[in-house]
């Protein structure tokens, strides 16, 4: 079933599939493929394969059996656009979304050429937040340009774990900002001038900002674990949410 999330920026987590491949820096030390691997241990249903890529349709009609709307965040465990889950069970996931107006789902990819394939035939459903990951300015920078070229309610960044400076980038036609330090024993530091940066140019653009954590890297530049580092920057927590075009 779906499962409350401890993601501070949603409600429930669900995972009609699960499993992925590394394909940039921010891969290298995933919680997902740790996760997949203590539930594998467990003995979990959905991990026999520990963190090979699997479909469930059995899930699919997870968020139907919930009347109480809700923020899901779409494959916490997967990448929903990797290119070997097929455009027709896409097509299935979508449709489960189409049918629940009252919740509204958050996807996060770092696949964003294909996100930009699929709905270049398709319309994204108005209950659909779609996000791209941002974790340097080789691989993340550029996937920004592709989740731009997508009609969509909400478009929004993760840039966790945020790994250098990004320098100047263009944000126009991004709604939301999330941003983050990498946690777990091997984390890498994050640098505070480096939020700093991406805190500038989400006010200039008028986008809003979400400040997720220090991760295993203190604003001191001492390493401790996340929870001592906790989530306030420049003497606040920062917890925008991006405002609905009720007209899409």
């Amino acid at each position: 079933m779906s499962t409350s999330s401890k993601i501070e920026w949603t409600e429930q987590t669900w995972n009609p599939t699960t499993g992925c491949t590394k394909i940039s820096p921010g891969c290298k030390h995933c919680y997902a493929e740790v996760m997949a691997r203590r539930l594998h241990a467990m003995g979990a249903a959905g991990y026999e394969n520990g963190f090979k890529l699997a479909l469930h349709p059995e899930r699919l009609a997870q968020p139907l059996a919930r009347r109480k709307p809700t923020v899901y965040f779409v494959n916490s465990m997967s990448d929903l656009f990797h290119r070997d889950i097929p455009d027709t069970f896409l097509d299935d996931v979508f449709a489960v979304i189409g049918r629940t107006p009252q919740h509204t789902y958050q996807i996060l990819t770092k696949r964003a050429e294909r996100l930009t394939e699929y709905f270049a035939s398709r319309r994204c459903p108005p209950n659909v937040w779609l996000g791209v990951s941002v974790e340097d300015r080789e691989y993340g920078v550029p996937r920004i340009d592709y989740l731009r070229r997508v009609e969509a309610q909400v478009r929004f960044l993760s840039i966790e774990p945020l790994l250098e400076d990004l320098g100047a980038f263009d944000l126009s036609g991004i709604h939301w900002v999330i941003v983050g330090g990498e946690s777990g024993h091997k984390a890498r530091p994050m640098e505070e001038v480096w939020v700093e940066n991406i805190k500038r140019q989400a006010d200039s653009a008028s986008v809003a900002f979400f400040f997720k954590q220090w991760g295993g890297w203190g604003a001191d530049g001492v390493k401790r674990h996340k929870k001592a580092n906790g989530r306030v920057f420049k003497g606040r927590t920062w917890n925008a949410y991006p405002e609905i075009n009720t007209a899409y």
